[in-house]
């Protein structure tokens, strides 16, 4: 067994105890019901997905991604558009009565006291996962496989890691998407222990601080897809310099709690 220091004991019991919220058998079936009716025949998989399925998913964000797999014959009719497509879904919960917010490709509402992510995607054609993804901040598109961001994540061995830092950005309120910051935990953890995980978090904040501003992070799923794009120089320089501050601190309870 490995010796964990008193640092990795400490971040191990903040992890512990920023444990995400258990989702009870048929907890979201109301939301999937809506989910069914606006989606109609087009529907073709509603689906757990994102942090929760990955393991890295922690008290304070999302908890739970539904991930919403369309036919692309519907893009020939009601909903012309990816953008169309995400505003009718939106539109479709606040007439149920749900207050909805608009994220980067996903809607944010509240049912029964869960945060619930919404992701609308159209299916590509042919024997694949992947889908076309509306990208609200950039009023664009883009490709991307979510069962290879699971894939890619989960079997990382940085779960830990990855929820720390989750925590630490949700403690600053810093805006980074939960799937770019696993990416960027994974960038700058390359090579190292899988087990040293106080260190480990300290390089992570390293990295922010040094590295993130002008690093290109790449979607796992897609070459073409630049994760780091979601954020300006200016939106990453405000985490680098949060990071900067953290790494400063005189002591770990100062640091992430």
């Amino acid at each position: 067994m490995s010796y964990l220091t008193p640092q990795d004991q400490y971040v191990h019991s903040v992890v512990a105890r920023k444990a995400p919220l258990f989702l009870g058998a048929g907890s979201l079936d109301p939301v999937a019901n809506i989910i069914r009716e606006w989606a109609t025949q087009y529907l073709l998989e509603i689906k757990l997905s994102g942090s929760y399925v990955k393991g890295t998913a922690v008290a304070g964000s999302a908890d739970a991604d539904i991930f919403i797999s369309l036919n692309q014959s519907v893009l020939c009719g009601r909903t012309p558009t990816l953008e169309t497509l995400y505003n009718s879904l939106a539109t479709y919960f606040r007439v149920k009565g749900y207050t909805v917010k608009l994220q980067n490709v996903s809607l944010g509402v509240e049912h029964a006291g869960i945060h619930v992510d919404l992701v609308p995607a159209v299916k590509h054609p042919g024997n694949t996962n992947d889908h076309s993804l509306y990208r609200r901040k950039k009023n664009s598109w883009t490709k991307t496989n979510i069962d290879k961001h699971i894939d890619h994540v989960k079997n990382s061995g940085r779960a830990t890691e990855i929820r720390a830092a989750k925590i630490w950005r949700n403690l600053h309120n810093l805006d980074i998407s939960s799937f770019y910051l696993e990416l960027v935990v994974l960038e700058a953890l390359k090579g190292k222990s899988l087990t040293a995980v106080a260190d480990n978090f300290l390089s992570v904040l390293d990295y922010l601080k040094t590295t993130f501003v002008f690093a290109t992070i790449i979607d796992p799923a897609n070459s073409a897809n630049k994760i780091s794009d979601e954020l300006s120089i200016a939106e990453r320089q405000a985490i680098a310099n949060k990071a900067k501050a953290s790494r400063a601190q005189p002591n770990w309870g100062t640091i992430i709690w």
